[in-house]
C-alpha cells in the first residue's frame, strides 16, 4: 500500500498550526518580511531584503519568535542586544523586532482573518471519526485565536502553544517539547502518535521525539530538506495520506 497512517499502531496525531492547520504561515512570512526589511534598510551596509522563500524558510518558519530573530539576524552577521518585553515595537534589539512582528501579524489576522486548509481539516475529520485522538501545537502565543478565527478550534483534544511553552517553560522546535508535552495530554505515548509539519525544525522534533510517524508537507523539489531531518513520509498534500486500520466510530 502507498504511504498512509495506520491507526492500528497510531493512536493519536498532532498537527502544527501555521501553513499545516490554517493558512497563517502566510501571514508571518509578510509580517516578518516588513519587520526585517526595515530594519536592513537601516543599517550603513548594502541593502539585502529579506527573502520569504530562502530566509523565512531556512531560518524563521517553525520556531519561537524571538528564536527567528536571533537565527535570521545571525545568518547576515548581525549581532544585536536581547533587550527586554517592554521595548517599543522596531527597537534594535531581539525583543524590539519581535514585537513589532507580532503587531503586524495580529494587525493582519484581525483585519482580514485567516483559514483553514480543507485537506487538513478532512484529514483531521477522518482521524476523529475513526477514534483517534487529535492534537494542534504552535510556536505562536495567538494560536488559540488563530484557530478560533478559523473555525476549527473544536477539531482538536489538545493544544500546546507559546503561551503554555511560556508558562511550562518548553523549549522551542527543533527541540520535541512542545509534541512531547501535547502527547503527555493526549495520554498517548510518542511511539504510538504521529505528528504532521511543514517546516524542518518541527520535524527533526518529531524525529528527535522518537514519534512513531513524521509526517512532512512539502512540493517535491524540497521535500529532500525534511527528509534529511528525519520526516518518514513527505507528501505534497494531505489529501495523498488515506487513513487505514480503525472502523469509523463517531463523528467529530
Amino acid at each position: 500500500m502507498r504511504e498512509h497512517i495506520d491507526l492500528t499502531r497510531i493512536h493519536a496525531v498532532i498537527f502544527d498550526t501555521d501553513g499545516v492547520v490554517t493558512d497563517s504561515a502566510r501571514v508571518h512570512a509578510a509580517a516578518w518580511k516588513r519587520v526585517f526589511d526595515e530594519f536592513l534598510r537601516g543599517l550603513d551596509r548594502p541593502f539585502v531584503p529579506f527573502d520569504i522563500r530562502e530566509d523565512y524558510l531556512r531560518h524563521v518558519d517553525g520556531r519561537e519568535r524571538h528564536d527567528g530573530v536571533r537565527e535570521f539576524l545571525r545568518s547576515r552577521g548581525i549581532d544585536l542586544p536581547e533587550g527586554s518585553p517592554d521595548d517599543p515595537p522596531g527597537s534594535p534589539t531581539v525583543h524590539g523586532l519581535g514585537a513589532a512582528k507580532d503587531g503586524y501579524f495580529l494587525q493582519q489576522v484581525r483585519r482580514y482573518g485567516v483559514a483553514a486548509f480543507p485537506q487538513t481539516i478532512r484529514l483531521v475529520c477522518e482521524l476523529r471519526h475513526r477514534g483517534a485522538r487529535t492534537g494542534v501545537v504552535s510556536a505562536s502565543r495567538h494560536c488559540a485565536e488563530i484557530l478560533s478565527c478559523a473555525g476549527v478550534a473544536h477539531l482538536f483534544d489538545t493544544r500546546v502553544d507559546g503561551v503554555e511553552a511560556a508558562r511550562l517553560r518548553l523549549p522551542g522546535k527543533p527541540d520535541p517539547a512542545l509534541f512531547l508535552e501535547a502527547a503527555r495530554r493526549l495520554a498517548v505515548p510518542p511511539d504510538h502518535a504521529a505528528i504532521v509539519e511543514d517546516a524542518a525544525p518541527g520535524v527533526e522534533a518529531g524525529s528527535r521525539g522518537g514519534f512513531a510517524l513524521v509526517i512532512g508537507i512539502a512540493p517535491e523539489e524540497t521535500a529532500e530538506a525534511l527528509r534529511a531531518r528525519g520526516a518518514h513520509i513527505v507528501v505534497p498534500t494531505l489529501d495523498d495520506l488515506p487513513v487505514t486500520g480503525r472502523t469509523p466510530v463517531h463523528a467529530p
